[in-house]
């Protein structure tokens, strides 16, 4: 194969932003990245699913002992007003140093810096090893068809990351600043409390669930789910909305629905979190006569990547290149490290996030470049 000259991660980054792949659609994204990586003798799989478009690219020997791994999304959020955007959110434009449009921040550009160092790499340097690039469509919308779909087929292929980082932004303010080694876990529960509907005048002929929900409400805000663990703040649980429905001043209604988010460490699982829930229901139902009904949804687990030979590697690199060592973080939502964590030792890294899901996202095409070279001084450590 003819050797090739640097790959330029801005370039990439705006063919990708041009893609208008509002999750689920791809809108040609994946075949962006695909084409690159094919043309640099990467392997390209399609692992679509469920309607939703994924890619896995190896370069190198399947199987082999040492195999870096990178996991990003191309599917982005949608984009709001359009009237509000100062450059036009699939235009690509460079103003003012820095990139326009959605997925510039999140997470485009970090797919397009380790696709880029990932083909310097082996054009250059090749490895003993291999480098696997998992991308997803998915992730951004239910994530029921991507990564996991992806290391599905992985697990039957028999293809394999000995480790893996996620290029998700990762930096609050400035690059290099921190980096994840975890998430917390995600959760939110549905409660629905029902009585008996009746006329406001005579109140004792009904059953009113609103003063239920709102004691079992109140009593789920004010619990403490702990202080905190050593790599993870304390949980938290919002009340995200309480609903009757009821557009009656005289009426007390049969029924009210309420939702809360739950964001967890390792103190906790979803399991227990469930059970306590039911059992504060269960609380406020004997006290009430008041009938509650719980649905959960997981969105995942915490997890932790324990500090040690993966986020040593990463975070030299970083300091290396940006004169910062990223601290180790455990903060914000979710990402797709928690389902690659079940596959090996996974920790994140990525750009400043200020302007990720805003009107006018968008990066300083500098940092674009350096990310690159991050990635590819953690490539080359890798396998020296």
């Amino acid at each position: 194969m003819k050797p090739h000259g640097p790959i330029d991660p801005v370039a990439l980054t705006a063919d990708l932003i041009r893609c208008a792949s509002v999750t689920p659609k791809d809108e040609g994204a994946l075949g962006v990245v695909s084409a690159a990586l094919s043309r640099a003798g990467f392997a390209c799989t399609r692992v679509d699913r469920g309607g939703i478009g994924n890619l896995f690219a190896r370069w190198g020997d399947k199987g082999h002992a040492r195999s870096f791994g990178f996991n990003g999304h191309t599917d982005v959020v949608p984009v709001g007003d359009l009237a509000d955007w100062t450059h036009g959110p699939f235009d690509a434009d460079i103003d003012e140093g820095q990139i326009w449009g959605r997925g510039a921040a999140d997470m485009k550009s970090g797919v397009a810096a380790f696709v880029a160092a990932a083909i310097d790499m082996v054009g250059q340097h090749p490895p003993d090893g291999a480098i696997v690039l998992a991308i997803t469509g998915d992730e951004e919308g239910d994530a029921q068809h991507g990564t996991t779909a992806l290391l599905d087929w992985m697990a039957q292929e028999g293809e394999a990351m000995s480790v893996c980082l996620v290029g998700e932004p990762t930096c609050p303010n400035s690059m290099g600043e921190m980096m994840k080694i975890g998430r917390r876990g995600s959760m939110t529960a549905y409660v629905t409390a029902t009585g008996v509907q009746g006329h406001a005048a005579y109140p004792h002929r009904a059953r009113n669930p609103v003063p239920a929900m709102a004691r079992l409400m109140d009593r789920l805000a004010s619990k403490e789910l702990d202080a905190g663990t050593t790599h993870f703040d304390a949980s938290t649980l919002a009340v995200t909305t309480i609903d009757t429905g009821n557009p009656a001043n005289n009426v007390i209604p049969s029924q009210i629905r309420a939702t809360v988010n739950i964001r967890f460490n390792d103190t906790h699982s979803s399991a227990s979190l469930s059970d306590w829930v039911r059992g504060e229901a269960d609380a406020v139902a004997a006290e009430t006569e008041i009938a509650f009904n719980t649905r959960f949804q997981v969105s995942g687990e915490s997890f932790l990547t324990p500090p040690g030979p993966l986020s040593d590697l990463v975070a030299s690199a970083v300091e290396a290149e940006t004169g910062q060592r990223p601290a180790y973080s455990t903060s914000g939502g979710t990402s797709d490290a928690r389902f690659v964590k079940d596959h090996c030792p996974v920790v994140e890294f990525g750009l400043v996030g200020r302007t990720m899901h805003q009107v006018d996202e968008r990066v300083e095409v500098a940092h674009i470049r350096q990310l690159k070279s991050i990635y590819g001084r953690i490539l080359h450590d890798y396998f020296a």
